[in-house]
């Protein structure tokens, strides 16, 4: 007796053929439709991120703001023997927007990649600034400043993109 072939659903974002009971895709993260099948390119487009959402913008900014005056600020003002003063404060931020860019992307509704980002550019600035000017001993240059601002960027958008696999779950086993 042959095994009948396994049910797929197919998705109508980006056309990967996923476990029948899935309730999202497991390549793009898109929720699924019954009997969808690929779409035309234009329908795709309008599939990913709709587009800035400003109150996760402001969410993001918040949330990334607050851990980074908290630990870069208020921690060394509680406990005097840490110093986050130049590139030790640098140091500090990268994982601190990590951990910003993936407590949002598992809150946030959707794919919101994008709010975290430009959240954390709007905090680097001033943070960068704080750091570079409130350095005793400048054993940074001020490029490296900038670089490690650019790192940190990156970092919230890894962030942010793990926090939304997280949301969506253990992946369901595809069917061919």
């Amino acid at each position: 007796m042959a095994n009948a072939p396994a049910k797929t659903t197919i998705c109508s974002a980006c056309g990967y053929k996923n476990a029948a009971s899935a309730s999202r895709c497991v390549s793009c993260g898109a929720t699924m439709e019954s009997g969808a099948g690929p779409k035309s390119r234009a329908e795709l487009k309008g599939r990913q991120q709709a587009g800035f959402n400003f109150l996760w913008f402001l969410i993001s900014f918040v949330v990334l703001g607050v851990l980074t005056a908290a630990l870069v600020v208020g921690l060394p003002m509680a406990v005097t023997a840490l110093d986050f003063e130049g590139s030790n404060g640098m140091w500090v931020t990268i994982p601190v927007w990590f951990v910003g860019g993936l407590l949002v992307g598992m809150i946030s509704p959707g794919r919101t990649f994008l709010e975290p980002v430009i959240a954390v550019i709007f905090v680097a600035i001033p943070t960068v600034l704080f750091l570079f000017f409130s350095q005793t001993v400048r054993i940074l240059p001020s490029f490296m400043y900038v670089i490690m601002a650019g790192i940190g960027v990156l970092f919230t958008l890894i962030g942010s993109y793990l926090g939304e696999r997280i949301q969506m779950g253990p992946t369901p086993k595809t069917v061919d």
